[in-house]
């Protein structure tokens, strides 16, 4: 009797160790399986790293009402889009500005080629920098293709070795600290300079007049832009807004109106800012100083109500002696999120995709994917899938 429930504990122990390793095998068949080399479906579960490709998960928003409702990586509604031509009415030209300049070329032009420096999205694989001056590139690219009368204007370092020919772009040297450090820093400085020099040429010929947008260089302009200035013909310049309590402002989107007066009062209110940044926010000058300065300038404003915020509907200020229109972020600087948190889709009406921090690689790979569907509508779906994921860059 003992020996036969002896050789049952065996034979069952056995039995559980050859279904163990069934599982592990079958485990990683599966991952193996997970892994090409671009655009992946079903990427549902926490990422502990930094994934080197897209993972899509679920659309957020589905059901719900004026957000755009996706099946896989194709819109079921469309986008409220301006097309070119019914934006483009003969108005005053606009030109947007990004400051840009990049760092360690010296080092990545000696870079080895093994594996691990490099990043690879698609079929391309960029060094550092080659990877910053492709984000580049693409920020230029959806410009071009959404407001194709528009200019591009690059303030840079002039000690930056940036190379760049491409049409109806223009590199404005402006001399300054460029630091990563103090690059938010300088990005105002550079800003009021730049205005500054612009109220010069408008004092030698004052009929022609630019509006300016501001911007990151790692936004994706979705939609034509020119309709601001004819929707709201008397603001000066526009921020953007949050519902969001300790930085309801983000700088990586600041319009201006192309007269003389809108571009100084524009000057000076970037003025009062820097002021404030450098006696109260230095000690975050690489990052957020610029929006808690921004934000300091506007809640100063005794008549300011900030139950404003909470809505994002546009509306017009005076701050400052400047008539400011804030347009909300939902609208002209939709972030995808990243990582948990509430999530309530992507409004029908976004112009404007600000892809910050880890959210790099997913700007270029929204480029490629735009560049053989050409469909904007679906590309932002492929966005709303892949956003809550952090990437490699």
């Amino acid at each position: 009797m003992v020996r036969k429930i002896s050789f049952g504990m065996r034979s069952y122990s056995g039995w559980l160790l050859c279904f163990s390793l069934l599982l592990i095998i079958f485990h990683i068949v599966s991952v193996v399986e997970f892994q090409p080399n671009s655009v992946i479906e079903g990427g549902t579960k926490k990422q502990n790293k930094k994934s080197d490709h897209l993972l899509l998960g679920p659309a957020a928003g589905q059901g719900l009402p004026n957000r755009l409702q996706c099946q896989g990586s194709k819109a079921l509604n469309k986008t409220h889009l301006l097309t070119s031509s019914s934006a483009s009415n003969g108005g005053d030209s606009i030109s947007l500005v990004t400051v840009f300049t990049i760092y360690n070329t010296l080092l990545d032009s000696h870079v080895d080629s093994k594996s691990s420096k490099l990043v690879t999205v698609g079929n391309v694989s960029y060094t550092k920098t080659e990877r910053s001056m492709a984000i580049l590139n693409v920020f230029i690219n959806f410009i071009q293709v959404t407001m194709p009368r528009s200019n591009v204007i690059i303030l840079t370092d002039p000690a930056s070795d940036l190379s760049l020919q491409r049409n109806k772009v223009t590199l404005y040297p402006i001399q300054g600290e460029y630091s990563r450090d103090k690059l938010m820093l300088q990005r105002i400085r550079s800003y009021i300079a730049f205005l500054n020099a612009r109220l010069k040429d408008l004092a030698r010929d004052p009929t022609h007049t630019i509006h300016y947008i501001f911007t990151d260089s790692d936004i994706a302009v979705v939609d034509n832009l020119e309709h601001i200035f004819l929707k709201f013909p008397t603001f000066n310049l526009a921020l953007t807004f949050r519902n969001n309590k300790g930085q309801p402002l983000n700088s990586g989107f600041i319009a201006v109106r192309g007269t003389a007066e809108s571009i100084l009062r524009a000057k000076i209110f970037l003025q009062e800012v820097l002021e404030v940044y450098t006696s109260k926010y230095m000690n975050a000058s690489r990052m957020l100083g610029d929006q808690l300065a921004l934000a300091w300038v506007v809640k100063s404003d005794p008549n300011f109500d900030l139950r404003r915020f909470s809505k994002a509907q546009a509306f017009v200020e005076e701050i400052y002696g400047a008539s400011v229109l804030f347009l909300p972020c939902a609208t002209y600087n939709w972030t995808p999120p990243e990582g948990a948190g509430q999530f309530r889709g992507m409004p029908l009406d976004v112009k404007v995709v600000h892809f910050k921090g880890s959210r790099k690689r997913l700007m270029l790979e929204s480029w490629n994917f735009f560049s053989s569907s050409a469909d904007i509508s679906n590309m932002l779906c492929l966005i709303l899938m892949s956003g809550r994921t952090k990437y490699d860059f």
